[in-house]
């Protein structure tokens, strides 16, 4: 990758939310918490969370990713308290349509994905990205599967 790709991709604003991550403090004896990783990259991303009537009410997610993984879960890791299944599995769906096949960038209250459509072009990194978002909506899932419904 050449130098000037590199900047472009890890842009400034990039490195500022991989570097404030919220929702990292993890949560004491949590409904559900799912694991998932990269093979390619070997980036992982742990979520922890308890739902009520289908709302995700305590959420903690663990990231070992690269920059884009991390500025990724840090912008959907601000807006998780309160979504459910259908919510979090659309913004998934819509980032990955954004990465993969040029859709629009997803709008508010998931905003702040526009930093990352540099990253259209290097679909190496696309996993990376998409982490928190897959992990969380199988720990919905899984909430969903088991019925559990209060925190």
């Amino acid at each position: 990758m050449p130098d000037a790709d590199l900047v472009k991709l890890y842009s400034g604003r990039i490195l500022e939310l991989a570097a404030d991550m919220p929702m990292a403090a993890p949560l004491d004896d949590p409904q559900v918490t799912v694991r998932k990783r990269s093979p390619l990259c070997g980036s992982t991303v742990t979520v922890s969370l308890d739902v009520a009537d289908g709302r995700i009410v305590r959420y903690a997610q663990d990231v070992k990713a690269c920059a884009l993984g991390q500025a990724s879960a840090s912008i959907s890791g601000r807006q998780m308290i309160g979504r459910d299944l259908a919510e979090v599995a659309a913004i998934r769906d819509s980032l990955r349509a954004m990465l993969k096949e040029s859709g629009p960038v997803p709008k508010a209250p998931w905003d702040g994905y526009e930093v990352l459509t540099p990253a259209r072009e290097f679909k190496n990194r696309h996993a990376s990205i998409m982490l928190a978002l897959d992990a969380t909506v199988a720990a919905l899932e899984e909430t969903e599967r088991a019925g559990l419904t209060v925190s």
